[in-house]
């Protein structure tokens, strides 16, 4: 699982400033095909001091996703404005605009 995560994470580092991927976008780059879910779960397990951009995927909707951890879409959603992403107004980020 390490070896896993530790693709994700590198794959999650080359998404650019004031650009989204989405957990399947990532889960195709690193080889694990339709398991956007494992995604999900390597960011999950990322340490809170680790330098990965962990706040650049969201769903294939465009949509930061719900967690465990309250106040973490607020947070999410201020990292990727102060970013220069735009939210339109149902909450979700134009990938045609944004998508790396």
């Amino acid at each position: 699982m390490k070896g896993r995560n530790a693709r994700v994470y590198a794959a999650v580092q080359r998404i650019p400033r004031g650009r989204v991927a989405t957990y399947g976008q990532i889960a195709d780059l690193v080889g694990l095909g339709k398991m956007a879910r494992q995604v999900g779960y390597a960011l999950y397990a990322l340490p809170d001091h680790a330098a990965v951009p962990w706040h650049r995927v969201v769903n294939a909707r465009g949509e930061i996703s719900r967690r465990g951890v309250p106040g973490s879409e607020s947070e999410q959603r201020l990292r990727l404005e102060l970013e220069g992403v735009r939210f339109d107004g149902r909450g979700r980020i134009p990938l045609a605009r944004f998508r790396w």
